[in-house]
């Protein structure tokens, strides 16, 4: 009976290793690749044919990796469930943290994957004022494209943002356990090009 409780032990710590290996495969290779801005050429009308580039970059601006980071409220949250940051650390005044429980305390320069900790050198909360948590892919949109509401950028300076802003860059390599934005970096860069040349046009819904 031992040895039969002993080999089931085994067979069990087998499974979950096995389990967390192919989770860390799947945040590797899983792309779930992005529309091209080519994609869209069909569309005659250049105002709906804006519209739809958006839609489709709204798949990268909807996902956790984002959404977690541009919470409703003053706390952030975590994983592919957007569940409630743990430990509940508060968003303080300059998106940082609080003096007592800054974000860099945690969250190093780089990923720490053997702790599943993301990191990045400016890691922080996107201003209240860039909110997207339970907005709609229009609204997101226009709220996107309201300097009083996106950090004073033109659509222009949305191009760099999104397209190569390093700390924007995480969502697409996040580490261990966890589900990168879809496509690409430079993929999403160009959606944003292609949709500030077709006239920065929002989606009615």
């Amino acid at each position: 009976m031992k040895s039969a409780t002993r080999f089931q032990v085994l067979v069990s710590v087998a499974a979950l290793a096995m389990s967390g290996l192919t989770g860390y495969a799947l945040s590797k290779t899983t792309s779930h690749a992005l529309a091209s801005p080519e994609s869209f050429d069909s569309i005659g009308d250049v105002t709906q044919r804006s519209a739809a580039i958006f839609t489709e970059l709204g798949r990268v601006l909807t996902h956790p990796r984002c959404v977690n980071c541009h919470p409703a409220g003053d706390r952030p949250h975590q994983g592919d469930e957007s569940r409630l940051h743990q430990p509940p650390v508060m968003r303080g005044a300059d998106g940082h943290g609080l003096p007592a429980m800054r974000c860099s305390i945690c969250h190093q320069e780089a990923n720490f994957d053997p702790g599943r900790v993301p990191g990045h050198p400016e890691w922080h909360l996107a201003p209240r004022e860039m909110a997207w948590e339970g907005k709609t892919i229009p609204e997101i949109c226009a709220q996107i494209k309201d300097p009083a509401r996106n950090g004073g950028r033109t659509p222009e300076d949305l191009i760099h943002h999104i397209g190569e802003d390093t700390l924007v860059g995480w969502a697409w390599k996040p580490g261990y356990g966890r589900s990168p934005a879809p496509g690409t970096q430079q993929q999403a860069g160009a959606l944003v090009a292609a949709w500030v040349k077709s006239g920065a046009a929002c989606p009615v819904k």
